[in-house]
């Protein structure tokens, strides 16, 4: 029995792996989406200027710290033990925030 035991644990920890992957890209798109793209029909560039200079604002043009809100939300699809939400929360902030660095058009120097 400790064979079958063993396969179901490594089909629980690819599962966690699939939805931690998926959580991380849906991070970074969502985040994307409200800290750098108009949207459609404008909506979310509206909605940032509504929002104005205040902190939440601020908040929808900083892409790091948007990505920490966006990723709390979805920490709670990938796991479901308590303990373990917080570092996924973080986890998924973070795998967004490398995304966005691996997609950042480089600058060049003139």
């Amino acid at each position: 029995m400790r064979n079958g035991s063993a396969v179901s644990t490594a089909r629980r920890d690819l599962g966690f792996v699939a939805r931690f992957a998926v959580a991380s890209l849906a991070t970074w798109r969502v985040t994307h989406l409200l800290a750098e793209e108009d949207g459609p029909a404008d909506l979310v560039v509206r909605a940032r200027a509504a929002l104005g200079e205040g902190n939440a604002g601020a908040l929808m043009d900083c892409f790091y710290c948007l990505s920490v809100w966006v990723a709390a939300p979805l920490s709670v699809t990938v796991t479901r033990r308590r303990a373990e939400l917080p570092v996924v929360w973080l986890g998924l902030s973070a795998g967004a925030c490398l995304l966005e660095r691996l997609t950042e058009p480089s600058e060049t120097a003139v």
